[in-house]
């Protein structure tokens, strides 16, 4: 039965104008998506075949071109239509980033690194420069690795610091094999940083890891 005929309380699009988007099911809002099914298979249907092909939502939103359009129901146009909408995604974040007191809301800093770094499939490293009153200036992807490691040089992230004024830094990298634990060199450059932009008098206030899950180093108490 095509989902226009369903009750109107358990379509996915009244289900979210009604209730939220937070109370959709990863498969309904795939539905949503999607728009519209194939023969014999609903868009709800195939939201939960793309899920089985793929093996997440996750799998899904990392897809590359090729993998993605193979999918049933699925083509160029949806990718495109996929891609600008994690886009516009990542700078909502960055949006209210800007507007916000970082430190007076660490979830949407946290939110915004793993939005910004989690799917590159090396590594990079980046800052988030802030000022005096520790609001976001900018943020700055200074190194880029291999798929296991980036080489960091202290003397370029305070010239970039400098350049941008900034007050205090957050440093962040991802670890593309979703592991967020910080390693001994992570640990390393981390006091490296620290005492190098301290000759500067800049602070670093955290360095954030980003893989499946998101680790700050000041929570360990190394920074």
């Amino acid at each position: 039965m095509a989902i226009s005929h369903w009750p109107s309380a358990e379509r996915p699009r009244e289900k979210l104008i009604t209730r939220g988007a937070a109370a959709l099911s990863d498969a309904e809002l795939l539905a949503i998506f999607l728009h519209t099914g194939v023969a014999g298979c609903s868009a709800l249907d195939l939201g939960r075949q793309l899920l089985q092909d793929f093996g997440s939502l996750r799998g899904i939103l990392d897809a590359d071109a090729g993998s993605f359009c193979r999918g049933k129901g699925l083509g160029m146009a949806k990718f495109a239509l996929l891609q600008a909408s994690l886009e516009i995604a990542r700078r909502h974040f960055g949006e209210n980033l800007e507007r916000r007191d970082c430190l007076t809301s660490p979830a949407q800093t946290r939110q915004y690194l793993q939005a910004r770094l989690r799917d590159h499939e090396h590594e990079v490293f980046a800052c988030l420069m802030l000022d005096n009153r520790n609001r976001v200036i900018a943020f700055r992807e200074l190194f880029r690795g291999t798929i296991d490691g980036a080489s960091v040089y202290p003397r370029e992230v305070v010239k970039q610091a400098l350049a941008d004024n900034a007050a205090a830094v957050i440093l962040a990298h991802n670890h593309p094999s979703g592991v967020c634990e910080p390693s001994q060199a992570d640990i390393r450059i981390t006091e490296r940083l620290r005492k190098a932009l301290a000759l500067v008098d800049i602070r670093v206030l955290d360095h954030v890891i980003v893989g499946d899950g998101i680790t700050c180093l000041s929570e360990r108490g190394l920074v």
